[in-house]
């Protein structure tokens, strides 16, 4: 292993980034899969244009990933964070993607997820820090 060098980096350089497509791209190629990688928020603005509320979410293949979801402390409670995903489920339905994935925290949002239609997939226990203990969110898509 001496003939390799390993670093890490705090940043992603898009160079090292671009190669690392162009070879995903070849391998699924050889197994005809389509590369659809695409990276998309949803905002909610309020009468003033402040941004109250996110998400960020990708889509990979056939299926879409939850990056992250939020709104302001402020606006909680409203039903908007359940817009924001019934707004991405709409965009998605009928575009022949399979499935809403997603991953919190125990201290996060478990209960609001299951009100809003996802299953429990599996949880990882965190034996180090119950609070960090991960539960894997899906939501199935009916085309």
């Amino acid at each position: 292993m001496s003939q390799f060098k390993f670093e890490y980096l705090d940043i992603v350089s898009s160079d090292v980034e671009e190669l690392m497509h162009l070879g995903h791209l070849q391998d699924e190629k050889k197994h005809d899969i389509k590369f659809n990688y695409k990276k998309f928020m949803i905002v909610i603005r309020d009468q003033n244009n402040n941004l109250v509320g996110a998400l960020i979410a990708y889509t990979v293949y056939k299926e879409i990933y939850v990056d992250d979801i939020w709104v302001d402390p402020l606006y909680r409670n409203k039903g908007l964070g359940r817009q924001l995903l019934k707004i991405l489920e709409d965009q998605f339905k009928e575009q022949g993607y399979h499935n809403i994935n997603l991953v919190t925290s125990e201290f996060q949002a478990s209960d609001f997820y299951k009100k809003c239609g996802f299953e429990v997939e599996f949880v990882r226990i965190n034996k180090k820090d119950s609070q960090f203990t991960k539960t894997f969110f899906i939501k199935y898509l009916n085309d």
